[in-house]
């Protein structure tokens, strides 16, 4: 058990404009060398189940840090990376309009 001195938080980041031959292993390797990372993750399209061409990564925030950094404007399968930390997501759809039928 790690002592509560020791812990830190962890930093979710966006990476986009990622190749979409990216896999998430690539991206753990990648983020790796900064820092542990907790969760490597890449966005799904619902309909076709292809890669929307980003991602989130979760690790330590110092990894984290450094890793925007070094990251940000990293060129990965001839694709020049985005990389800063995730904002939380709001509601900006306007709501669905009801069918009166």
């Amino acid at each position: 058990m790690r002592d509560i001195g020791e812990m830190t938080m962890a930093t979710r980041l966006y990476v986009g404009n990622l190749p979409f031959s990216a896999t998430e292993d690539e991206l753990r390797t990648v983020f790796g060398e900064f820092g542990t990372v907790e969760t490597a993750e890449l966005v799904m399209d619902r309909e076709t189940g292809r890669p929307r061409g980003f991602g989130f990564v979760q690790m330590d925030s110092d990894g984290a840090a450094t890793a925007i950094k070094k990251l940000d404007g990293f060129e990965m399968g001839g694709r020049a990376l985005n990389v800063n930390e995730a904002k939380e997501r709001t509601n900006s759809r306007p709501p669905r309009r009801q069918s009166n039928w």
